[in-house]
């Protein structure tokens, strides 16, 4: 059996820097802050359009300033770092009153549209922004297992990944996305597309259809199939059924990584059991020669939700102390994610391949 060394954790900044909050809404209080306030982070100062929000977070968190308006974030401390989490069609309103040159890490989606990715990727290159995107679950424990097993080749070469999450959303909880043309690839499955990418690279192609659902009839779809095009050999795909309302015997949320020689797979216990959710796990089966296939559990060192916020802000500092530092979620890298999203919706709209009419071609029995 192969000695394993297992990451779960990214590097961190050796002088963290000043973060000022650009949003003040639940994924700020619930993930954002306490994975800061585990690293040490420091949040010195937020904004938020419902100054009462803005107001609730700072006491909560030891926050010293609230900022009365947006063009006020500008006198933020030297060298803070910008994390915008804010619905994806209200970034662009945020990017021009940023100082130039500054570090920003964005909330996902980049936007709602390819279009509006553009727009964004443009606004960063324009003010010379160092941003990334906040594509958090490459950074999730589980996931910097996987990349560790996987990148000491112990599953052997990787030729399929597999994203399932049957359960119950409770989408209520987000009102701005009532009403808005794309839903459920954007703002769920988009994090299982990323999370593919960074394993598998650039696919050749997307084939996917999501849908509404009858009981969620104000939002434009709540469940998706989605097949990667990776070539003859390597599949991928992504299956999403957010209206599973049947409790949580046949609730499943998990990721699956298979190699010629091994396989893992691991659950995302956040999506279980809403509100309380379940615990993260991963387990491994490495193949021997002579031996019977054996699943083995490894200890993981946190969740999806803190944890994984921690990477990207992390790896952001970093690269704003030194630019040879990778920057995987970096907004030119995360455009391409976008990419995906766009086709994924474009490949839905144009429906599947027709079946050939077998009219008169029958034989009577």
């Amino acid at each position: 059996m192969p000695q394993l060394s297992i990451n779960q954790k990214p590097p961190l900044p050796l002088s963290p820097r000043p973060i000022v909050s650009v949003g003040a809404g639940g994924i700020v209080r619930n993930a954002h802050l306490p994975a800061y306030s585990k690293a040490g982070f420091k949040v010195v100062g937020v904004f938020d359009v419902d100054t009462s929000r803005a107001e609730s977070l700072a006491r909560d968190f030891g926050i010293a300033r609230v900022y009365a308006t947006l063009q006020a974030v500008a006198t933020a401390p030297e060298g803070a770092v910008y994390d915008i989490a804010v619905p994806a069609s209200a970034i662009p309103q945020v990017l021009p009153f940023l100082p130039d040159g500054a570090g920003v890490l964005i909330q996902k989606p980049m936007g709602e549209t390819l279009a509006e990715a553009q727009n964004i990727l443009n606004h960063c290159h324009r003010k010379s922004l160092r941003a990334a995107v906040n594509f958090q679950l490459r950074y999730a424990p589980l996931a910097l297992a996987a990349r560790s097993i996987v990148d000491q080749c112990l599953i052997g070469e990787l030729v399929d990944m597999e994203s399932v999450t049957t359960n119950e959303i409770a989408w209520h909880q987000w009102r701005f996305l009532e009403g808005i043309p794309r839903v459920e690839i954007l703002y769920h499955s988009v994090h299982f597309l990323d999370l593919i990418r960074s394993f598998l690279g650039e696919p050749l192609g997307v084939y996917a259809k999501t849908l509404k659902h009858p009981k969620a009839l104000r939002l434009a779809s709540t469940r998706s199939t989605i097949i990667l095009d990776y070539g003859e050999t390597v599949s991928a795909r992504i299956l999403a059924n957010t209206n599973h309302s049947f409790g949580r015997r046949h609730q499943a949320s998990y990721v699956k990584w298979e190699g010629t020689k091994g396989a893992i797979k691991a659950q995302l216990g956040y999506n279980l059991n809403y509100p309380d959710g379940e615990p993260d796990w991963l387990e491994y089966c490495l193949l021997e020669e002579g031996k019977s296939p054996e699943w083995k559990s490894l200890q993981l060192e946190g969740t999806w939700l803190p944890d994984a916020f921690l990477g990207p802000m992390a790896s952001l500092m970093r690269f704003m102390d030194d630019s040879s530092n990778p920057l995987p979620t970096s907004v030119d890298d995360a455009f391409l994610t976008m990419a995906l999203v766009e086709s994924a919706y474009q490949s839905s709209s144009s429906g599947g391949t027709a079946i050939p009419s077998t009219r008169g071609t029958t034989e009577t029995r």
